[in-house]
């Protein structure tokens, strides 16, 4: 089978959109489209139809081109089930447990609360491609608007039941930022010195640092470690629960 076609745009200020496309069907789809016209230009550029628009949650710079790109394309726009009144235009409802069959693919559907309530993220298996909106992030995670430190813990270990090989599509380009706190609060993680160098020579070139991979991310993200003994004692929170270690990481993050 042939893997999506998976191209990366850069919108607005710091936001990823994602234009694919199924080889085998000819499908098209967009992942959280914020604006129109850089969406447009590109389905242009590459001759491509859109027929789908997928959203991981309801933010205005995740779902604002909607409308619009039903609008000029007709396309079918899927979002969560249980979030569906904040999705504009929304056509399909998905769920927890649900596969969603694009073309020739299969995207394996996650509930995952903690940034708003309705989050959700799909994992096209075949693809090795996980669209994780603002749950995840290289080296971070989002912030909890809506949801709470138990929720977000559990919604990110759902991630790391996935192959370590899958590319990690997520939603902005925080990961300097993101990487300096992660230094600030897991210092005897070398993995993590060594990606953060790496990370700080790829941005004063202006090399995108997404996609990232969950093998990465589980070596050195603090928020995909929050029950490693070593960050728990770098946070003196030794023999903690992990979801205690995972909030006093995010309300570090929150302050730094």
């Amino acid at each position: 089978m042939s893997k999506l076609e998976i191209h990366q745009i850069p919108v607005l200020s710091d936001n990823y959109v994602y234009l694919f496309r199924d080889p085998e069907s000819g499908l098209v789809g967009v992942v959280d489209p914020a604006v129109a016209d850089p969406v447009l230009g590109k389905l242009k550029e590459l001759g491509w139809t859109l027929t789908h628009i997928i959203n991981t949650h309801h933010h205005p710079d995740h779902t604002g081109a909607n409308l619009e790109l039903k609008e000029k394309t007709g396309c079918t726009i899927v979002g969560a089930k249980n979030d569906a009144a904040r999705i504009p235009g929304i056509d399909i409802k998905v769920e927890e447990g649900d596969t969603f069959e694009f073309g020739s693919q299969k995207a394996h559907v996650f509930e995952v609360p903690g940034h708003t309530v309705g989050h959700i993220a799909y994992w096209f298996e075949e693809s090795d491609a996980l669209f994780c909106g603002d749950t995840l992030f290289a080296l971070g995670c989002g912030r909890l608007f809506e949801g709470t430190p138990a929720q977000m813990w559990q919604s990110i270990s759902k991630f790391r039941n996935l192959p370590d090989e899958t590319k990690v599509y997520c939603a902005h380009e925080y990961t300097e930022a993101n990487g300096r706190f992660a230094v600030s609060v897991n210092p005897r993680n070398e993995a993590l010195q060594e990606r953060f160098a790496k990370i700080v020579e790829m941005r004063k070139k202006n090399i995108p640092t997404v996609p990232s991979t969950l093998g990465e991310e589980k070596e050195t993200n603090p928020f995909m470690r929050a029950d490693d003994p070593v960050l728990a004692s770098e946070l003196e929170l030794s023999g903690a629960d992990p979801v205690e270690v995972f909030a006093e990481t995010r309300r570090r993050k929150d302050s730094f």
